[in-house]
């Protein structure tokens, strides 16, 4: 424990050396590389901190719309589609429901709004969540899902965000990789013949 702190204790001054400390052999450039890999190091952390917030507002929002929602019995007017599909979910199925706070409607179900009514005979009850309309809508995930999906859009927004900074350093790199190489052949022209004159 005591050495892990030392070394956390460490890295900040010698992360100052690296970059902004006094060495004969770093060029410029290595500065610069340092100072931008600095910057998309703050970059990814703002961004995982964002997507963070992204996927509690998403799970927030998801449980709000949850509690805009009730269920209700629907009672099938004709069977429900019989082969469970997910590229082709059968027509709509006829169906009537009743409000919590008014009269008794009619309407088609699908199997977006009401998978149970797969394989189901006419007469058959199912569960439906109504909006404040009285229409219905998707069931709502439970606070399980509402969580796995909330944190796989914060996973991916995280791996999104740090792939284009890592896309971005790649592409510097290059560059700095190509000057580098130019101011080298430069010195080399100068350099050069004098050590093979030597010989």
């Amino acid at each position: 424990m005591r050495r892990e702190a030392r070394r956390a204790s460490r890295l900040l001054p010698r992360l100052s050396r690296l970059l902004f400390g006094r060495n004969e052999l770093r060029r410029r450039s290595d500065r610069i590389e340092g100072i931008v890999l600095a910057a998309l190091s703050a970059a990814f952390l703002a961004i995982a901190v964002t997507a963070a917030f992204y996927g509690a507002h998403t799970y927030q929002s998801e449980r709000a719309a949850v509690a805009h929602l009730r269920p209700v019995t629907a009672v099938l007017s004709q069977a429900g589609p019989a082969v469970r599909n997910v590229f082709d979910p059968g027509a709509p199925t006829l169906a009537t429901w009743r409000p919590p706070h008014g009269a008794e409607r009619s309407g088609s179900l699908t199997t977006w709004n009401a998978p149970e009514i797969f394989d189901a005979p006419a007469g058959t009850a199912v569960t439906v969540w109504l909006d404040r309309s009285g229409w219905p809508q998707a069931p709502p995930p439970g606070p399980g899902a509402a969580i796995v999906n909330a944190l796989v859009e914060s996973v991916v927004a995280s791996a999104g965000g740090a792939l284009v900074l890592v896309f971005c350093y790649f592409l510097f790199r290059i560059a700095l990789d190509r000057r580098r190489l130019a101011r080298w052949e430069a010195a080399w022209a100068i350099i050069g013949p004098r050590w093979t004159s030597r010989r």
